[in-house]
């Protein structure tokens, strides 16, 4: 059964990347973040030093500058809706994507290049960007974020704990908390820090053979991080599969009263996952595929996994996997959402109070055709055996599959020109860009991470919001498997414009060939990027 819909009654918190079934959880060309924060095998490098050496490029030219890669290589360069009764795929012709993209031109655009100043490098696809490897941090890394009490970078490793980063005048890193501070069981997931520098420290712990456990472990700065616990899941059942996706994304409103995480789901599409028959019939329950909020100032909190006991905790259901959950310089929350083993769009959402995101009813604003009578997944073009779900028969004919119960909320809608790429009805890779179509929300199986707004006035005017126009940078984690051509592994700038009762994203890529980057960080005119798969790097983009 399904939750919230008479689901089985067990119920517990998970916190998990999985690998082709949910993607950054899910390893692609490298183990995926999930990997990492249940195997936990990280090494972290010896902080070197960094030089800038700066390379003039045309502004029009795509250009090649070689540079020893011991170096730092600078290059100056909608509405609520219900399935209806047949599956609905195709991408919606409601503005030409195009056009719209171009109706509105940005003061400062730069001219595209292509270029990759740092050997084994990310290339870079735009004028005006200075390139700097920070620093090698080894493979495995899962979160970074800013500290506003001290201007510092910080990032989370699963099986060494957080650490500080100093950017110059030589890069190094140093470990300011270890697993064993944090939590000493358990795998730590997610971090964020509140506006008075409290950090909040997401982590998973197995109870036993099938159940999971949340925990929102929260440090209050001093001479020494001084640990507590926020709140803590009861134990909930785990599928024991790749798409136990467990908790992760987590985000403190901006006046640092509340705490926001990610809750993600045990199933890949809402099909049974029994934990090999211990558990009869469960698809989701009350703790998973979900976001909750809980108070700033709680201490020991118990989130409970019965249902109506949860509802004072659960701010918006019907997510898959929100493995970035990030405020919008308006206020206005966001999270990036993984779709599933089959060619359905990621997402991007607005999240809001009470609403229902369509997991998993819904993938964008493609119904998932298991719900519906007669569904054959042999006969179902969106599927490769490239995907763990798909090898494992769970596409099928679900009689049992439960009755949709609410309305749901669109996620963003893509303009283009860049992430837009589908499966059609034909079997065939589209790009509704290109055909004038819109797209909600990126290709399928991108696994957007990194989300990070842009706010500062030392951004250049294209890269800055205006006008009512929020912007951001994206990374895609890359896709597991599938033969769509837009793979990702890289960098894209959104600038999203609210429209009615959902906004809309103009997307394009800025970078690529990152090294499975995982998180992104803005500081002034300068973009931070950390990479989680081998030999792992920090990157520095400034913007001129």
């Amino acid at each position: 059964m399904f939750r919230k819909q008479a689901w089985h009654v067990c119920l517990i918190l998970v916190i998990a990347l999985t690998a082709a079934a949910c993607q950054p959880s899910a390893p692609a060309p490298a183990a995926s973040p999930a990997a990492a924060t249940v195997a936990a095998a990280i090494t972290i490098e010896a902080a070197t030093a960094a030089t800038s050496t700066t390379v003039a490029l045309p502004t029009s030219a795509p250009t090649q500058s070689p540079t020893a890669p011991a170096i730092t290589t600078a290059m100056t360069v909608a509405a609520p809706a219900t399935p209806t009764g047949t599956p609905t795929s195709a991408p919606s012709p409601t503005r030409a994507a195009t056009a719209a993209a171009g109706s509105s031109p940005v003061p400062g655009a730069r001219a595209k290049v292509e270029v990759q100043p740092v050997p084994q490098g990310p290339t870079l696809l735009r004028a005006g960007i200075t390139l700097r490897k920070v620093i090698g941090v080894g493979d495995g890394d899962v979160k970074m974020a800013l500290n506003p009490a001290d201007g510092a970078l910080y990032y989370l490793n699963p099986a060494n704990g957080l650490f500080r980063v100093q950017l110059s005048p030589a890069a190094s890193t140093t470990n300011v908390a270890s697993k064993q501070d944090i939590v000493p069981d358990g795998n730590p997931a997610g971090m964020t820090f509140g506006p008075d520098g409290t950090v909040y420290v997401v982590v998973n712990r197995k109870v036993d053979g099938t159940h999971t456990q949340a925990i929102i472990r929260k440090g209050t700065p001093g001479g020494q991080i001084s640990w507590s616990t926020l709140a803590s899941t009861e134990p909930y059942p785990l599928s024991n599969t790749n798409f136990d996706h467990l908790y992760n994304g987590i985000a403190v409103s901006p006046d640092g009263k509340w705490v926001f995480v990610n809750a993600g789901s045990r199933t890949d599409h809402g099909e049974v996952e029994s934990s090999g028959g211990a558990f009869p019939d469960l698809r989701e329950v009350p703790l998973t595929s979900a976001i909750l909020r809980v108070p700033a100032d709680a201490r020991d909190l118990t989130l409970p996994a019965d249902e109506n006991a949860l509802k004072p905790y659960l701010y918006a259901d019907g997510t898959r996997n929100a493995y970035d959950i990030r405020f919008a310089p308006n206020g206005d929350l966001f999270a990036v959402d993984n779709g599933p083993d089959a060619d359905y769009p990621d997402e991007l959402n607005w999240i809001r109070e009470g609403r229902h995101y369509g997991f998993p009813w819904r993938f964008g604003n493609q119904d998932n055709p298991q719900q519906f009578p007669g569904y054959d997944g042999s006969k179902d073009v969106r599927l490769s055996m490239d995907f763990i779900a798909v090898k494992n028969g769970t596409y099928r004919n679900d009689p049992g599959f439960p009755k949709p119960p609410t309305a749901f909320t669109d996620p963003v809608v893509n303009l283009g020109p860049d992430a837009a790429q589908y499966r059609g009805d034909d079997g065939q890779q589209h790009d509704a860009a290109a055909e004038g179509r819109t797209l909600l929300t990126f290709t399928p199986h991108r696994s957007p991470l990194g989300l990070a707004f842009v706010s500062d006035p030392k951004m250049p005017a294209d890269l800055r919001s205006n006008n009512g126009t929020l912007s951001a940078f994206l990374l895609s984690w890359g896709a597991a498997g599938g033969n769509l051509t837009d793979k990702g592994q890289d960098l894209l700038q959104i600038r999203l414009t609210k429209r009615g009762d959902n906004y809309e994203a103009v997307t394009s890529q800025f970078a690529r060939g990152f090294n499975n980057p995982i998180d992104a960080v803005t500081i002034e005119n300068r973009l931070y990027v950390l990479e989680y798969g081998k030999n792992a790097a920090l990157w520095e983009l400034t913007f001129e």
